[in-house]
């Protein structure tokens, strides 16, 4: 591992992100482990978006963003595309789950 300043080359600069891009897809498989459990527990499918709770998140996310001399407006996009794609997710996990939930209980043959 070589800090940016500690980068001589283009190869350099590339191997680093290269490193950082697996483990940026290590912890978003992580994360997505997190949703894909709450949309268990969820019963609904407006149950995956929780309005206050997301401008929450994207506030706390900004600040730490700027915290660490990142962007704001670049944290936010990424995050909020984040949101939008596991709001989705969960959404088809929980519908998906009471359609076969429906199924299995049947209704009467007529």
């Amino acid at each position: 591992m070589k800090t940016p300043d500690a980068c001589l080359t283009k190869q350099d600069i590339r191997t680093e992100i290269d490193r950082l891009d697996g483990e940026l897809v290590r912890l978003f498989a992580e994360r997505q482990r997190y949703v894909r459990r709450m949309a268990e527990l969820k019963r609904r499918p407006d149950e995956a978006f929780d309005g206050t709770r997301i401008e929450s998140m994207i506030a706390a996310i900004r600040d730490q963003a700027g915290d660490l001399a990142l962007d704001p407006d670049q944290a936010e996009l990424v995050w909020r595309t984040l949101i939008d794609w596991n709001i989705a997710f969960e959404k088809r996990v929980i519908a998906d789950r009471l359609l076969k939930e429906a199924a299995g209980k049947g209704t009467p043959a007529d």
